[in-house]
């Protein structure tokens, strides 16, 4: 037979096998390393299809957010890198001097994102805050009221913004320690996410306890393989876990693919040896790809963990598309005043296109089952909760960096979705109510580069199966 007939053949097997959803083995299995990332058909618990999230992504909104998260405004993130382990004794930080994080100079810093960093912990109960407010009226008895509205003292004013960060926390799916002391500006731009090397049972230990303590756990028992961190697609799919359960499993799920795609396309192939210093060369690595996706190294579980990464997409697009009215009245501030407005115009840009997206998720689903859905609402933050936490004992620090952000962005997206204060945002927004609904510099930041990071990996995606083919 001629090679190019045995070529056709092993076209129309692909094809046939992508369109069934049936994975046709050939005993070298070549079919199923060229297949398994074509996936097509709907998107779990959603109503749109992975091909429509392919093109709306790679052709509109990939291009986009490169160009706006180059700006000055979303490549300078602070976060806390030095925060202890609080859950067990961190005894394996990586020693390669890929895991480092380049610190940048505080000159380099805008001046306008400096302003607006917050200079004290959200917590009400501090003795400041509990002294009464000191209203001198003067020894005229007959002074004008409007006087006692100049009189409350700067420590006074200090002390209900404490308060009012305090009730602002509870909505909060994650902890935001830009405040805390040990926190720095990062340059995303000098650090980008890629291998670093850092691997073994410090990295397996930290997707075990995120999966295992921190996922809702009705898998562990059924299946009897307590040590398994993911829940089988069969599980899933059964009906046995509700919806609010399947939607934690595949946000978390979803990430972790992501995450392990950008660790995929930007490996490190070679290491150069200098003069003056070690640099090392990144680029695709498919045999890395198909480890950790393909069925047959994953049990038939690898192609389910793609299509969760469209599930968060899908998450995080419906999350900016809900804020769009709030985000559209942000100044997105540096002190640089052509950079500023180039970047309104160009998130004026991005939401449009993303409020054009045909099939949105839909919250309302979720948390509406009564009184027993305002007690999930509440495990489902304090489980995200618990992982934003666990974040500080990744032992890598440019993976605890990209773990901060990305956890962050996905803890803000849920904030936005379910802590009620969006339901009405067009309506507050054109109402000048802008402190209703408050987001803070950091998940601005945050939000977007957590999203552009889903969005690089579906991109990413699209390019392991052109190398593939």
């Amino acid at each position: 037979m001629s090679m190019s007939l045995l070529l056709k053949f092993a076209v129309l097997a692909c094809l046939w096998s992508t369109t069934f959803g049936v994975f046709y083995k050939q005993p070298n299995g070549n079919n199923d390393k060229l297949c398994f990332c074509q996936l097509q058909g709907t998107i779990d618990d959603c109503t749109c299809n992975v091909d429509t999230v392919d093109h709306f992504n790679n052709m509109k909104v990939y291009p986009r957010l490169n160009s706006l998260l180059s700006s000055d405004y979303f490549r300078f993130y602070k976060a806390n890198l030095k925060q202890n382990c609080p859950f067990w004794a961190d005894d394996s930080r990586c020693a390669m001097k890929f895991c480092s994080v380049q610190s940048c100079d505080e000159r380099d810093v805008p001046e306008g994102i400096k302003g607006f960093s917050n200079e004290s912990p959200a917590f009400k109960y501090t003795e400041d805050a509990q002294e009464s407010p000191v209203v001198d009226c003067g020894s005229d008895l007959n002074a004008e009221l409007s006087y006692l509205n100049t009189s409350i003292s700067d420590k006074a004013h200090q002390g209900f913004q404490l308060w009012a960060d305090h009730d602002e926390a509870q909505d909060n799916f994650c902890i935001l320690d830009d405040h805390q002391e040990g926190a720095e500006y990062v340059d995303l731009s000098l650090n980008p996410e890629r291998y670093t090397g850092y691997k073994g049972d410090s990295a397996h230990r930290i997707w075990r306890s995120i999966y295992l303590e921190n996922c809702f756990g009705s898998s562990k028992h059924k299946h009897g393989l307590a040590f398994m961190p993911y829940i089988p697609y069969s599980e899933l799919s059964s009906g046995g876990i509700c919806m609010e359960e399947r939607v934690f499993y595949r946000l978390i799920s979803g990430l972790h693919s992501s995450i392990n795609i950008h660790l995929c396309a930007n490996y490190l192939l070679s290491e150069k040896k200098g003069f003056m210093s070690d640099t090392g060369v990144w680029g695709p690595n498919i045999e890395e790809f198909i480890r950790r996706f393909s069925p047959t190294e994953t049990n038939n579980q690898g192609t389910h963990w793609l299509r969760n990464l469209y599930f968060a997409y899908i998450i995080e697009l419906r999350a900016l598309a809900k804020a769009a009215p709030y985000l559209r009245n942000q100044t997105y501030f540096t002190g640089q005043a052509q950079q500023d407005k180039e970047v309104r115009e160009a998130i004026q840009d991005l939401l449009n296109v993303i409020d054009n997206f045909p099939s949105h998720f839909n919250e309302s689903t979720m948390f509406s089952g009564g009184v027993g859905s305002v007690k999930l609402k509440q495990e489902f933050r304090e489980k995200f909760r618990n992982i934003s936490k666990i974040m500080d004992c990744v032992g890598c620090d440019k993976c605890r960096l990209w773990g901060k952000l990305q956890v962050q962005g996905l803890g803000t997206a849920l904030k936005i979705l379910f802590s009620g204060k969006f339901d009405n945002a067009t309506e507050l927004a054109s109402e000048d109510n802008g402190e209703k609904l408050k987001l803070k510099r950091t998940e601005i930041v945050s939000l977007f580069n957590a999203f552009g990071r889903l969005s690089t990996s579906i991109n990413r995606l699209e390019h392991f199966r052109k190398l593939m083919r």
